[in-house]
C-alpha cells in the first residue's frame, strides 16, 4: 500500500509521460500536489489513483479537441 505522497509522485511521472496523451498535459502544466491528492483520494495503490484521475483527464482532452475543432472550422 502506497502512501498518497508516493501515488502523487507516481501521477506527475505518469502525467509528464503521457503529456501527449489527451488531457494529461493539462495535469503537467496546472495541478500542483494537492491537487493531485485530492484526486486520487481514496487511492491506495497506483492503478486506483490513474483510474481517479481518468475522470479529470477525459474532461481536457474533450475541451481540447473541441478546441481544434472550433480553430479548425470558424
Amino acid at each position: 500500500m502506497a502512501t498518497i505522497a508516493e501515488l502523487v509522485e507516481r501521477v506527475k511521472a505518469h502525467a509528464l509521460a503521457h503529456y501527449t496523451d489527451g488531457g494529461w498535459d493539462v495535469i503537467v502544466e496546472c495541478w500542483d500536489d494537492e491537487d493531485i491528492a485530492d484526486a486520487i483520494a481514496p487511492a491506495t495503490n497506483f492503478r486506483d489513483a490513474i483510474r481517479n484521475m481518468k475522470e479529470f483527464v477525459e474532461i481536457y482532452e474533450e475541451r481540447q479537441a473541441d478546441a481544434r475543432y472550433y480553430a479548425a472550422n470558424y
